[in-house]
């Protein structure tokens, strides 16, 4: 069970070791597009050019959906990137169903665990797979597999990580369920345990009271996509690369701007200064800053 990108890798290793995928469930095609032409989930899409039959339910517990669910009579659930699943689907194998969540739970629980990993500074985070319960992802552990997060990394870096080192944990979770070696463990939460709720277009905005190594991990934290963004001169910008500045010590407010109109942008934040490396003006294409700066000046 799944629907993005993120959840193919694991479906691809599954059936390239010769497992029997009997079904895969995904969400509904959805409407894209100028032309509103119905667009098929990447896991549709890889399962179809495999042969295995696709199951898109609206609706998780209406009784044609369980029936024909049931009639496949699968002893394990995999879920990748999916919806909350009602107990009458996930209890339903004889071997249960297990998730692969982004983060090394319980830290990260919720819908964007590795947009707020990078953007809280964590220097290391992973994957889980874990037995499904009521609340989500508060189910007991099997196996987590760690992965550092490197300075340069953002959003869409660590997503590739992050998606490909699941699916190896989903094929070293599926052969110890086979071998019957999995021994689960309840998740322990502490005052320390941070949450990932999902990201809207407000929560992206950028707040230059900050200090500015804070600014710059909550752009890449939102880099490529969903991206953060700012007012500059009157304009809304998407900004995705930045880097401190080292060699400047300004002493204007937070968010004052600072250009030489030809090679750099410095935003003032609450300590230090941020250099503007790669953004997007409203109604333009993504660019550098020096691309940008040949055709707009920022004092006019």
């Amino acid at each position: 069970m799944g629907t993005p990108d993120f959840a193919v890798p694991t479906l691809q290793t599954l059936v390239e070791h010769k497992y029997n995928v009997v079904a895969v469930i995904t969400a509904p095609d959805k409407p894209a597009g100028r032309g509103q032409k119905l667009n098929q989930s990447p896991v549709k899409e890889y399962a179809a050019a495999q042969g295995i039959p696709v199951l898109q339910p609206t609706n998780l517990k209406s009784e044609a959906f369980l029936d024909e669910l049931r009639g496949y009579n699968a002893n394990l659930q995999i879920i990748v990137a999916f919806r909350m699943l009602p107990e009458v689907v996930w209890a339903m194998p004889a071997l249960g169903s297990f998730n692969i969540h982004a983060s090394l739970l319980p830290q990260y629980r919720g819908a964007a665990p590795i947009n707020w990993a990078i953007i809280n500074g964590e220097k290391e985070t992973g994957v889980t797979s874990f037995f499904l319960k009521h609340e989500i992802d508060t189910g007991d552990l099997i196996y987590q597999e760690r992965v550092p997060i490197k300075d340069e990394d953002d959003f869409g870096t660590l997503y590739e990580k992050l998606k490909h080192t699941g699916a190896d944990l989903a094929l070293r979770t599926v052969q110890a369920i086979e071998r019957g070696e999995v021994q689960p463990q309840p998740q322990v939460v502490t005052s320390e345990t941070k949450h990932a709720p999902k990201i809207f277009k407000d929560t992206c905005e950028i707040n230059w009271n900050q200090p500015a190594g804070q600014v710059r991990d909550f752009i890449r934290g939102l880099s490529p996509y969903p991206a953060a963004w700012a007012k500059l001169n009157g304009k809304t910008f998407k900004l995705f690369k930045t880097e401190v500045v080292q060699d400047v010590a300004y002493t204007s407010e937070p968010g004052t701007i600072h250009t030489d109109n030809k090679t750099f942008l410095h935003v003032q934040t609450a300590a230090g200064a941020l250099s503007i490396l790669d953004l997007q003006m409203e109604g333009k294409k993504r660019m550098s800053i020096q691309d940008l700066l040949r055709g707009y000046n920022f004092n006019a």
